[in-house]
């Protein structure tokens, strides 16, 4: 006999993490929980790793849905029904995450690869968090005093002068070929003043900028790509786009240099793979980056970027950022995600 059930868990910040939208002091996410009477001692879990203000379906409803998940699967005994999810992308996830996990062999080996078995690991970005310059700057130094090649700068809160003066920094020191810059702008930017930015950023050889305007202005963000002379690319502009269609004439529209996928933001795995096979056929490059789930959502994302094969640094780090994340396999060293076999997970 099946028996799902969801928790809710406030996800606790170490610090304060600053972005263009504000500052967050927790996040929250939704656990799938699967017992089955027929496997004694196995529990699955699928997380629903919603962003407050930033993903699609948050919004009236969300914890009703969850409810009428449960009491569905409940009663029909089964993970492979219509459960009308197609509006909630982060559920969508978290379903998909929870029926890998029950159909798995071993505890939370989703994607069995070299990279679970411990012998492959995954290149990451060092994630700068906004705040004071000061904050900003021990960020830096920890980074690149721990090895890491490849930093990742949230900018747009502070002084874009100061911000500047970060990057001088880092570019002081280290040349493009020592350490791989990015930024990621959350849309704080405006139509008429990014441009501008975006050339006195390039200065700085840097490798890309993420959202530098806010989604929905496909003309705009079309010309910035088009005459930016650092390379743009789209993060927030893919979320809550579920057709095909839609998602094909987006990215024909706008041509970005890059996508980035968030999986828990654009609707599971299968969601984004049909992002990657339309930004393929149009020559568009993409990462994969986590939206700041728990280590089970990080879990899940990592194994299933092993599969595509890309060789680029990704934005899978943010399993670090919390007080009381689940214990798991997963480690972070110099750079790179990686998985010991020989570690438990901690379970519900």
């Amino acid at each position: 006999m099946l028996e799902l059930k969801y928790i809710k868990r406030d996800l606790i910040f170490k610090f304060p993490a600053g972005t263009s939208r504000g500052i967050m002091l927790k996040k929250p996410s939704w656990f799938f929980v699967l017992k089955d009477d027929d496997h004694i001692g196995k529990i699955s879990t699928g997380e629903c790793g919603l962003l407050p203000k930033l993903s699609f379906d948050d919004k009236p409803g969300y914890e009703k849905k969850l409810k009428e998940i449960i009491d569905r699967v409940n009663l029909y005994q089964s993970l492979d029904i219509d459960l009308n999810i197609k509006d909630f992308p982060s559920i969508r996830f978290g379903i998909e995450m929870l029926k890998k996990d029950y159909l798995s062999k071993e505890e939370k080996i989703l994607f069995d690869s070299e990279f679970t078995r411990g012998n492959l690991s995954i290149p990451i970005n060092g994630l700068i968090w906004m705040g004071e310059k000061q904050f900003m700057f021990e960020q830096v130094k920890e980074k690149i005093n721990d090895g890491w090649k490849c930093i990742k700068m949230k900018i747009g809160a502070i002084d874009f002068e100061e911000e500047l003066s970060l990057l001088k920094y880092i570019r002081k020191q280290f040349s493009k070929n020592d350490i791989e810059l990015r930024v990621d702008a959350n849309g704080a930017f405006t139509p008429a003043n990014a441009l501008e930015k975006l050339k006195i950023l390039s200065d700085y050889d840097l490798h890309s900028i993420e959202q530098p305007i806010k989604q929905g202005q496909i003309l705009e963000m079309a010309k910035l790509c088009e005459l930016s002379p650092l390379p743009v690319g789209l993060d927030e502009e893919l979320i809550g786009i579920n057709d095909e269609k839609q998602k094909k004439y987006l990215l024909e529209s706008i041509r970005p240099q890059y996508i980035i996928l968030k999986p828990g933001l654009t609707g599971g795995w299968k969601a984004s793979e049909e992002w990657i096979d339309i930004a393929k056929s149009l020559g568009i490059g993409y990462w994969v980056t986590s939206a700041l789930e728990s280590n089970i959502g990080l879990n899940a994302i990592a194994q299933w970027t092993v599969t595509l094969g890309k060789d680029i640094v990704h934005g899978l780090g943010t399993g670090q950022l919390y007080t009381n994340n689940f214990d798991s396999p997963l480690y972070v060293s110099k750079g790179f995600l990686s998985y010991d076999p020989d570690k438990k997970w901690e379970t519900f």
